[in-house]
């Protein structure tokens, strides 16, 4: 059973698709029939992309490889009777089972969960960022927009979401001065997590885009309109997107399966469960004891591979594969406005043939997932 449509879990599919062992019966659990590419998604907020670029249909590619699908939430998991255990549908049976159900949004600064919306899950940002669209190209009065985290996330969405606004708007002055938008971080700088020059390129473009940028000011409550930062100030907010470090999805751990300090699942490098042997799991769920990286989709996607192959060797009880993540990700960070930073260790490049670059490895991975060759008999 493949417990959640996440990025590793298409390479699993279409895995199984082309050369699925005989005798096993492959069950696919989502919550949505459709499944976004994170990576797309500040492409899809500026308006470069329609959601439709940025999804991938998991009927289709379940239909694919031949897999039994159950579209509902899960809330939890009985692992000595091997049930998934489903919101609305009775639960559903499994010998093995993997987990790539990502991350859970962590909402726990007071009025965070009522007033904000958070980047994960995906689809209900992009729903609410539809509506705001809308009643911005008729509304009169000014939008103060505010995004909470300054990672890569959160720099991405308010750049995209300033340039898609304007763009509603149109350029003149009378138009542009009706929206402001500021950057909370509690840290020290942005993209704390890239090195010196990439964090440099990025303070300059919100700095000429306008952009106003709260450091060291963590967010202590959200209300209607507004939000606290720790020194006891409120700021006006009439849209706040929660762009802050996810948090575990609480019912992994009450299951019993080993996790981290954070609630993550923990798995050695074969993409097991320390604790269930039956259990593995991939992408922002899973926590790698022997080799632990920061959080990402690109982390994700060079998993699907390892876990598909180890799926397949634990069904026919062959001796697993350890993965080892590469030591160093490239991070291609877009601006917006079809400009994009590259981040590798120490080096940085910028520049509209990034975005391009970044363009035409977004649209092959969502390519490789839904143009899908003719099945065929042999891999019935």
């Amino acid at each position: 059973m493949l417990l959640g449509g996440g990025h590793s879990h298409l390479a699993v599919l279409k895995h199984f698709g082309m050369t699925a062992p005989p005798g096993v019966r492959l069950t696919l659990v989502s919550r949505s029939v459709v499944t976004p590419y994170s990576g797309m998604l500040p492409g899809m907020i500026a308006g470069h992309y329609s959601p439709e670029d940025a999804h991938v249909e998991l009927t289709a590619l379940a239909r694919f490889c031949g897999a039994h699908t159950v579209f509902d939430h899960a809330i939890g998991l009985d692992l000595e009777g091997g049930r998934v255990l489903m919101r609305e549908l009775p639960a559903v049976r499994f010998d093995l089972l993997s987990l790539d159900i990502g991350s859970a949004p962590s909402l726990s600064v007071p009025g965070a969960r009522e007033h904000a919306v958070a980047v994960k899950p995906i689809d209900r940002l992009v729903q609410r960022w539809s509506r705001l669209c809308d009643r911005m190209r008729s509304a009169p009065q000014r939008l103060v927009l505010a995004v909470v985290g300054g990672g890569a996330a959160g720099v991405e969405i308010v750049l995209a979401a300033q340039a898609r606004l304007r763009a509603l708007l149109g350029r003149e002055a009378s138009h542009t001065s009706r929206i402001e938008c500021h950057l909370f971080t509690d840290r020290e700088d942005v993209l704390p997590f890239h090195n010196t020059r990439v964090r440099r390129i990025f303070r300059r473009v919100l700095g000429e885009r306008g952009v106003i940028v709260h450091l060291n000011h963590a967010v202590t409550e959200v209300a209607h309109g507004r939000l606290q930062t720790a020194d006891g100030r409120w700021h006006e907010a009439n849209e706040v997107v929660w762009c802050t470090e996810a948090a575990a999805v609480p019912w992994v751990a009450q299951s019993g399966l080993a996790v981290d300090g954070a609630g993550f699942m923990q798995v050695s490098g074969a993409l097991q469960s320390i604790s269930h042997q039956r259990v593995f799991a991939a992408g922002d769920v899973a926590s790698m004891v022997d080799h632990p990286r920061e959080r990402s989709a690109a982390l994700a996607i060079q998993q699907g591979p390892w876990l598909a192959a180890n799926l397949v060797r634990a069904v026919k009880g062959e001796p697993l594969r350890s993965y080892k993540p590469r030591r160093r990700a490239l991070s291609l960070i877009s601006t917006g406005n079809r400009y994009a930073v590259a981040s590798y260790g120490p080096f940085a490049v910028e520049g509209a043939w990034v975005w391009r670059w970044k363009d035409r490895i977004d649209r092959r991975f969502t390519r490789t997932y839904t143009e899908l060759p003719p099945r065929t008999d042999s891999r019935r």
